[in-house]
């Protein structure tokens, strides 16, 4: 007769390093989020608005009545050589600097990436040094391969740099350093011109890896952008892009661009993840880029977030306590709110019964503080609702 299990038993056989959970209050809030009738704050998703449906359908019928089989087809670990050029051509036109051919991978979206660097390089036990706050995907990746994360803290320049360089000196030695330094996610905040070139000169001296997510980099709300910190520092930086706010998320592509030998390891550890990165997004993706369709695409979805944002910030500041601080974007899909003396996962809570998630801000530390932080996102969010949703959350502080 077969043995039943029972989920306790299941948890029991599970690797020790994916039991690790985010606390009964944050996952009794987080399972409220898709409720329909709520205003959500808690996504940072595009906005279905910025999807080029017409275009992608041209192309479907374009390759279809083509006969092109490279689109359908198993592509090279590396990928495809006509996305790979137009990759580097971007990135040469945008940073000033084009990656050699064994220098890029395409990947199946940013956050694999991630998983085939900690695959590659973290051993348990090895340091990986992380912004506080930080992604919460970035978190989730690292410790699956049981590192030890330090947080460093994040000011509105950035990561902080001097407390970093305080910290080497005084013997941390990181493996890696992970960094969003472009409008940051959680918290909307972009790393300064002069942390920039002192953050690669640390990573040369003591001998780490700086890991770039550039996932928001192109979402600027002037367009323009400083030195990428991959430019400032090839021989150091590996840069971990997406495709996913400037074509669409569904086709999950990205890129790594980094030294050779880095990147080569990558390629390896790819192979034995997911062999490649579909075709059909890597063809999508090359020719809209051809056809100049990208750039079009991210003016509107820059004017679409800025207008959001805007409202966001005037709605914050006529309902919020005078107590309460939030970061000011200048690009992206976030800002974060900090609420001395709330209990944000209480608040959450009670904001979903008011018809309003937010995300409590201690989900994107590793070590729990942030419990009076909250992300707030304007990137999904109905327009029209954004000033009810700040009003409701408003009345209940």
């Amino acid at each position: 007769m077969a043995l039943a299990f029972d989920s306790a038993r299941w948890g029991a056989l599970a690797a020790v390093r994916t039991r690790g959970d985010v606390g009964d209050g944050i996952a009794s809030v987080l399972a409220l989020l898709g409720r329909p009738d709520v205003i959500s704050f808690a996504g940072g998703f595009p906005d279905p608005e910025t999807f080029p449906r017409e275009r992608v359908a041209a192309l479907l019928h374009e390759f279809a009545a083509a006969g092109e089989s490279p689109a359908f087809q198993y592509a090279p670990t590396r990928g495809l050589a006509g996305t790979l050029d137009v990759i580097a051509d971007r990135l040469e036109r945008q940073q000033g600097r084009r990656p050699a051919e064994d220098e890029l991978l395409i990947t199946s979206g940013g956050v694999e990436a991630l998983e085939l660097i900690g695959k590659s390089f973290v051993d348990p036990g090895d340091v990986v040094v992380v912004e506080a706050p930080t992604y919460l995907g970035s978190i989730q990746s690292f410790r699956s391969f049981e590192a030890e994360l330090v947080p460093v803290t994040l000011e509105e320049n950035g990561l902080d740099v001097a407390e970093l360089e305080q910290r080497l000196a005084g013997g941390l030695r990181p493996k890696l350093l992970y960094t969003i330094p472009d409008h940051q996610n959680p918290a909307g905040v972009s790393l300064a011109a002069d942390r920039r070139a002192t953050l690669v000169e640390l990573a040369r001296f003591y001998g780490f890896l700086v890991v770039e997510d550039v996932a928001y980099r192109e979402l600027g709300f002037e367009g323009e952008s400083l030195p990428s910190l991959w430019s400032l520092g090839p021989d150091i930086v590996v840069q971990v892009g997406t495709t996913s706010k400037t074509l669409f998320p569904g086709v999950r592509l990205g890129w790594a661009a980094g030294p050779a030998g880095v990147v080569d390891r990558l390629v390896a550890a790819k192979q034995v993840t997911d062999q490649c990165a579909g075709a059909l997004g890597q063809r999508l993706f090359e020719e809209s880029e051809r056809r100049g369709w990208i750039d079009e695409q991210l003016a509107r979805s820059r004017a679409l977030y800025r207008r959001k944002c805007e409202r966001m910030l005037a709605a914050l500041k006529r309902s919020m306590p005078e107590s309460a601080r939030w970061t000011t974007p200048r690009g992206g899909f976030f800002s974060w709110l900090t609420l001395p003396g709330v209990d944000a996962v209480e608040l959450a809570g009670r904001a979903v019964e008011q018809g309003v998630a937010v995300v409590p801000g201690m989900l994107f530390f590793p070590d729990g503080r942030g419990t009076d932080t909250l992300r707030l996102s304007y990137s999904l969010v109905d327009e029209a609702k954004i000033d009810e949703g700040i009003a409701r959350l408003g009345s209940i502080l």
